[in-house]
């Protein structure tokens, strides 16, 4: 197992600045010690057909799953939360144990 992982993909909505969006949201994974490692990115090369409308996607990664449920409670996320679910028109959300199947060079 590598740790425990929470996988957003989002469109936003027509309006929003996303850019001020990643600034919170990097922020905010600053601010809380519990988040291991934060990745995100913008879709460069799919089809429309089959990304749905979705244009990012960001993963955070935690040591374990008590991890993640801290995360989640911080009052940091509870604040940036309100401000990020406004900001989007659609939403995938997956939360799960991570099994490592190839290891980084």
């Amino acid at each position: 197992m590598a740790g425990f992982k929470h996988l957003v993909v989002v469109k936003f909505k027509e309006d929003v600045v996303v850019e001020e969006i990643l600034k919170g949201m990097e922020k905010l994974v600053s601010e809380v010690d519990a988040v291991k490692s934060f990745e995100w990115g913008q879709d460069i090369e799919g089809q429309e057909m089959l990304r749905q409308g979705f244009t990012h996607a960001f993963l955070m990664t935690f040591d374990k799953k008590e991890d993640y449920t801290a995360f989640v409670s911080h009052p940091s996320h509870i604040e940036f939360s309100a401000t990020f679910s406004t900001a989007i028109d659609k939403i995938v959300l997956l939360d799960f144990p991570s099994v490592l199947a190839k290891a980084p060079a």
